[in-house]
This record gives C-alpha cells, structure tokens and sequence, in this order.
C-alpha cells in the first residue's frame, strides 16, 4: 500500500512551489507496511531478507533507442528498461518469496529520454487531466516500496516532480532535501516495512534516502531559496540512529551519491558529491547501500565502518535497468532481538531476460505516442554531420549548437545595455555516436546531439577569464609528447574527466598544444583577427549546468548573470532547424581550433 502522504506531509506555507514538510518521525512508522507471514518451514531464530535495487533510471522503460528509432544494442549485449526488470523481480520474488523481499530505487528516473522529456514539456503530468507519467505506472505495476530523489528529478521544476510524487504509489525519500526556511525534511526521509515471522519478533527493516547537495548547483534556478541539500554523512548520522531507536533490525541507505570520494564541483560546496563509501565508513549502524548517481557497475563493495569495525556492503547496478542489486540479508534472533549476521551483494542482468508483457501491454501507447513525436520531420541536411571526431576535432556539427545559443542570447540582449556586447557560446561533445544525416531530420536526430535538458543563461566574462576558461577545459587532453604516437581512444579523458566537461567556446581562434602541460596548453589566441584582449567584455551564451558550476569550470558560476530561460536548448536548436529549413554548415560551421604539439597540428 502506499505511503499516506496525508499523515506524513503537511504543505509548506512558505514557498511557491508546493514544497511539503515531513512530519516527525513516528508517522512514518505508523505509515509502515506490513509484509505478510514468512514461508513456512523457516526456522523462527533466522530470517533472510532479499532487498532488490535499481539506480539512474533515466526514463527507461522499455529496450528501445528513441535516437535510432530501433531496439537498443551496444557492444557490451546490455539490455535496458523497467520492463526487463519486472521480469527479474518476479523471478526473484518466486524464488525468495514475495513477502522476504523488498524493492528501492536510488534516484534519478524521470529525465534522460525522449520519453521523460515528453511527459514533462510536450504532454505534461502537470496540466489540468494531464497524463500518469510512464515512469510512475511501471514502477507502481512492478511494485516499487520506497525510492530515493536523485538531481535530475529536479530539472522540470519541483512542481512537475511533486505531481509525479503524486501519482506514486511509493514515497519518494530524501532525508537531506530540506526545506529552506524551516529546515525540515522536504519529503519523506525513510520508510520503514515490517516483516512477519511466525514464532518469532517481526523483523523491522528501515530504508533511509539521500540525495545529491549538487542539486543546490546543478538545478539552482529551481531550488534556491526553497530547498537546501546538505550532506550526507551529516544527515545519515542525524536519521540512522533515530531509525534504531525505533526499533529498526536492519538499516539500508539508498543514496543518490556514488561511492568515489569525488566531485565534479570544485569547492563551490562543503560537501562531497559520491560520497557513499564515506557514509558508510563514518556513520555507524547501516547495514547496506543502494549506491546511484556515478552510472558504475559495484556488484559489491565492502567498506568497514571506523566507529564499529563492522563491515558495510555497498552496490551499485549501472544505470537504465540495465541491471538489478540483490542484497542478501541474514539475520539471526539472539538475546530478545534480530541481529544481521551477513549482507552480500550481487547483481542480475537484464539481458539475460525478456520484456514482462503486463509492462508491454501496459505502456505501448505512451511509448508509441513519443516514437510518432521523435520521428517528426523539421527540415533537410545538405550533408551528413557527426560527432565521431568532435572530441579531437573541431566538428561542425559542435558548431550548430554555439551558432543556436548565440543568436537566441543577442535576441534575448537585443535593446539592452549589453547589446553591443560580442556573444561567445559553450558547447560539449555529449555524444560520440550521434548523427544528423543527409536529408530529413527528425527531432531525434537533434535530440540525439543534445541529450540532456540543459536550459539556456548568458553571462558577463572578460577575455582573462575566458582564457582561464579554455585553459581548464584543455585539460581534458592527457600530455603527449611531439612525436608520440596519436591514440584516439587515449588522448582524452584525462584525470578521468568525461566528454560533457569538454568544452568548445565559439568566436576565437586557438590551438590546444597537448605536449604543454595542463594549464599552458592555450596558443594564439585571438578574436576578430587579432590577439585576445583580456579586458575585453564578452557575453557567454552557456548552459545552465556549467553556469551553475558544474564541471567546476573557473569564473563562470560567479559572472555576472545577464538572462536566462527555462526552455531546453534541444528545443531551441529543434526551433532553429525549423525556421532554416535547411540545415547547411555554411551557415554555422568555422574551423576555431586544433590540437598541436609544439606548432606542429596533430591532425
């Protein structure tokens, strides 16, 4: 049964969005559902328990690549989908027992492709008799019991995320998404499901939820000044002893938080943004972690928690129900309570089963809706553009997305101070597989070069900082030396860092001497003709993820913000196509950069 949002949330009376305040902690328990009796034939003084999980979601429902319009395929056989995994659960419930088992999510699951993006901008959950989204009915049908926010639930605003909450027949939890004036949990901090055993004391297991400070950054035009999203480990060590003293036998963490130690934020905050592994080294009382966000396989992990001496198990199962978490939990009735005795992860894949029909049956006509919208025809190529070699090579098809920025931001500045501004745009090789062939071109096929909903902001920037700028993002190359032999596939990444923290910003001319080391890589750097002049003022027309700081490229979160929109930038180009008709590179396309080494070009 799901949560009972009546009694657990009140309505904030502070913010625009609807934010709801949670309660104390006992309606939550109150709340908690009951699991029907154990097998029988278990002994009354052991009890095992399969907790069952999933992680970065992104939209996926069925094995299908709206891009290519064609089922999904890569290299490595992965299959994809919530409807593989409701097959997986069912078999795991028939062999564990339906009530020995318990199903989370980590967080992110209604962004990342056409599907979700159709749901929330061009048939929205939100309007008046508007759709259940997709999302909600698969994981209602399949029978999620608890799943944690992750960031990318808050890119369509926090009112499209609590229509979705609505429609969920599990509670979405997020025991550090707090509200900002009160400084109450937002939404549900943990949920909380008791288990029968015949002869014996129920067993009482708790599921905290954590989500990703980088909200703050990433999604900031949406929640600052209404939410707050501290750390982890801090608020682990408020909630975990709170569900202990309630009566919890075994305390799961699904964090929306890989277990790296790392950010992708500079120190623009206090927090770490993977930090699982810390919560569990650090906080005692915690059993295992669901482990989201990093889009890493972690069948298991093992860390050993500094207080206690005793052994946490994380697990982390890729991303796109491409593969299911099963934490196996053995406990054992001693002295007048549960004990776990072992936790062990391991993950199932979901190739190796079929589409459950109930989810198939259940959804085909949303999925088809959203194939008929994708494969609609917005204007001709005269060639074929691609990003194959947009990571090394200044790739006109790179060039079609600054060309749209810059003029949606010099219409947006037109008859402002800052008209007569120069507008220089940002963009990344998001992908390496994306393609806008000769001829028509569909919506997928620009959705296929723009695949995140990254929203559109200028800001001010002198020519120093710009130079700053491009020197960071030079760093993505790994040190070759001249006369070394040139490897593609190594000569980027360095350090770790993906393709989207690659930047290329338009309206100069430079090279990028990879045989410097990182920070003097930037050479000959002009605009209109002549070297670069660091006073200079331009304006960046720049995504909102970078301009938040994500990436933590130098300058830009703290420029000067001039203009910003809600409208994803997929859809301006898609307007940009449309109203060219045809999509030339001579109308956007110029050579601004190469790769040398001492001088001499790579390429």
């Amino acid at each position: 049964m799901p949560l009972d949002r009546r009694k657990f949330l009140k309505k904030s009376a502070v913010t625009g969005a609807g934010v709801a305040l949670a309660g104390t902690a006992a309606p939550a328990a109150r709340a908690a559902e009951t699991a029907q009796a154990q097998q029988p034939g278990r002994s009354a003084k052991r009890y095992s328990l399969t907790v069952m999980g999933t992680t970065d979601l992104h939209g996926h429902v069925f094995n299908w690549d709206y891009y290519k319009d064609a089922e999904y395929v890569d290299k490595a056989g992965n299959a994809q989908g919530l409807s593989r995994i409701s097959t997986l659960v069912k078999q795991i419930r028939e062999e564990k027992g339906r009530c020995n088992t318990l199903l989370i999510d980590a967080g992110d699951t209604i962004q990342g492709t056409p599907l979700a993006y159709y749901y929330a901008r061009v048939d929205p959950i939100t309007a008046e008799g508007g759709p259940v989204h997709p999302m909600a009915q698969a994981m209602n049908a399949i029978g999620y019991d608890a799943v944690a926010i992750g960031n990318h639930e808050f890119n369509y605003g926090i009112e499209t995320l609590r229509k979705f909450e609505s429609q969920c027949d599990f509670p979405l939890l997020g025991a550090n998404a707090l509200d900002a004036k009160t400084q109450l949990p937002a939404f549900p901090p943990y949920f909380m499901k008791t288990f029968r055993v015949p002869g014996a004391r129920p067993v009482k297991v708790a599921v905290l939820g954590l989500t990703n400070p980088g909200i703050a950054i990433w999604d900031k035009a949406y929640v600052q000044g209404k939410l707050t999203f501290p750390g982890l480990e801090e608020q682990a060590a408020k909630w975990v002893p709170k569900l202990r003293s309630m009566g919890a036998d075994v305390v799961i963490v699904s964090a929306h938080s890989g277990a790296s130690g790392t950010s992708s934020w500079g120190d623009q905050l206090p927090y770490v943004e993977n930090s699982a592994a810390n919560v569990a080294r650090q906080v005692p009382g915690i059993d295992a972690i669901l482990v989201g966000h990093a889009h890493v396989e972690i069948p298991e992990l093992k860390v050993v928690n500094e207080q206690t001496g005793k052994t946490v198990v994380l697990s982390e199962p890729l991303c796109y129900a491409e593969r299911l978490t099963l934490f196996d939990i053995e406990l054992v009735f001693a002295k007048g309570r549960w004990e776990v005795e072992s936790v062990s992860a391991s993950l199932r894949n979901s190739n190796s089963v079929a589409d459950d029909p109930k989810i198939t049956k259940l959804l085909t006509d949303e999925h088809e809706a959203v194939v008929k919208y994708v494969n609609q025809v917005v204007g001709r190529a005269t060639e074929t553009l691609t990003t194959v070699e947009a990571r090394y090579k200044d790739a006109p098809i790179i060039d079609l997305i600054t060309k749209v920025q810059e003029d949606v931001v010099k219409a947006a500045l037109a008859g402002t101070e800052y008209a007569a501004l120069p507008v220089i745009a940002q963009a990344s090789p998001f992908s390496r597989t994306s393609e806008i062939p000769a001829g028509d071109v569909t919506i997928r096929d620009l959705s296929s070069l723009y695949v995140y909903d990254n929203t559109l902001v200028a800001k001010l920037m002198t020519g120093a900082q710009v130079r700053a700028y491009l020197e960071y993002s030079a760093e993505y190359y790994v040190q070759t030396a001249a006369g070394a032999p040139v490897d593609v596939d190594k000569m980027t990444n360095a350090n770790g860092r993906p393709d989207y923290n690659y930047d290329y910003v338009s309206g100069f001319r430079y090279d990028i001497d990879i045989a410097q080391p990182a920070g003097s890589r930037i050479k000959n750097l002009t605009y209109a003709g002549a070297a670069l002049d660091d006073a200079q003022q331009f304006v960046l027309a720049v995504n909102n993820y970078r301009a938040n700081g994500g990436g933590a490229f130098p300058h830009v979160a703290s420029a000067k913000e001039l203009w910003s929109e809600s409208t994803e930038i997929r859809t301006r180009i898609a307007e940009w196509v449309t109203a060219k008709g045809v999509l030339d590179p001579k109308d956007f396309a110029s050579v601004d950069w190469r790769l040398t080494r001492e001088g001499t070009p790579v390429f």
